[in-house]
């Protein structure tokens, strides 16, 4: 094994990035008629997109699969190997068939190509050789060809792989626009994910489970500061007649205590900041925390219609894994 210094491991994986990114520009000469002829079958068809492929092409298939499920086009995996083996049984009449391989001359496409054609369903080749066997066969070509591998043998699939990505990437965003998937609809089949949750999340949600610290106006600093104490969300909201007058937090105490000797007769109106930072209850959570991170700020009083509702605190936005 040969040893190689900081300076030259740096090195290889630079030339690495430089040469997959080559291979990924060079994937905008493949942005042709035939790209536009894949996006409309997939969209005129009422079946499903069958995407399979071999070896680290059936790797990529399977990220291409969830790429496209996740973004509002329905995709199966069908293992190349597996497919002859009673794993064709999985597709219908109406399903687009995308198949990946850099070469196009696998024994296992030779053999699965054919049995595609005979069902007559649509075959669309993503494929690095449009002089293969599989490129001849399809309807549409999806041409991932790069120059060389990353791999310094010129053999082991990376830049191949990474064009094959791409290509997948750019179908699946260009699906997506011409269906007007939203990220309303994103939020949809993301319920359980930060991303999910960053769209579909409402501060109503999440502040009915805190305390809801409230003060009147003439109350003095001792209530004040067990009802922040008592209630720990480091505030609490000052009521005047059933209107919200102002905030208190544990920040304004701290500059009240500094700045003044006798704090004895002080009340909750002559120490509270007026008009603060409010969120109705039906905004979304994500909205809060940018007003939050906007303002330097870790808690928002939440109102609806001017009537005061409770807190909502940094702590439980970062709970729910929204950062």
């Amino acid at each position: 094994m040969a040893l190689k210094s900081s300076d030259e491991i740096k090195q290889i994986a630079l030339r690495t990035i430089v040469e997959e990114t080559a291979a990924i520009e060079g994937l905008k000469n493949s942005v042709n008629n035939d790209f536009v002829k894949c996006v409309e079958l997939i969209l005129q068809s009422n079946g499903r997109v069958v995407v399979t492929g071999i070896g680290k092409s059936a790797n990529i298939a399977a990220k291409i699969v969830s790429t496209l499920n996740s973004t509002g086009t329905q995709a199966v995996f069908m293992h190349a190997a597996d497919a002859v083996h009673g794993d064709l049984g999985m597709i219908r009449q109406q399903d687009i068939v995308i198949c990946l391989s850099k070469s196009g001359n696998t024994p296992e496409i030779k053999v699965l190509v054919p049995l595609l054609k005979l069902m007559g369903n649509k075959l669309v080749a993503l494929v690095g050789n449009l002089n293969s066997y599989l490129a001849m066969q399809a309807d549409v070509i999806l041409d991932s060809s790069v120059s060389r591998e990353a791999c310094p043998n010129n053999l082991a699939p990376t830049s191949s792989t990474t064009a094959q990505l791409v290509m997948g990437d750019a179908l699946a965003v260009a699906l997506l626009e011409c269906r007007g998937f939203t990220a309303g609809d994103f939020a949809k089949y993301h319920p359980g994910g930060a991303l999910g949750k960053r769209l579909y999340l409402r501060v109503a949600d999440l502040y009915f489970h805190n305390e809801k610290p409230t003060v009147s106006v003439e109350k003095g600093i001792r209530e004040i500061i067990l009802e922040i104490s008592s209630k720990r969300l480091g505030c609490t909201a000052v009521i005047d007649n059933d209107k919200l007058a102002g905030i208190i937090t544990d920040g304004d105490l701290r500059r009240m205590l500094q700045g003044n000797t006798d704090v004895s007769m002080l009340t909750a109106k002559d120490i509270l900041s007026a008009n603060p930072l409010t969120v109705s209850s039906d905004e979304l959570v994500s909205d809060a925390l940018d007003l939050m991170r906007s303002k330097n700020i870790t808690q928002l009083l939440v109102v609806d219609e001017g009537r005061y509702m409770g807190v909502i605190h940094l702590h439980d936005i970062l709970k729910e894994g929204i950062i």
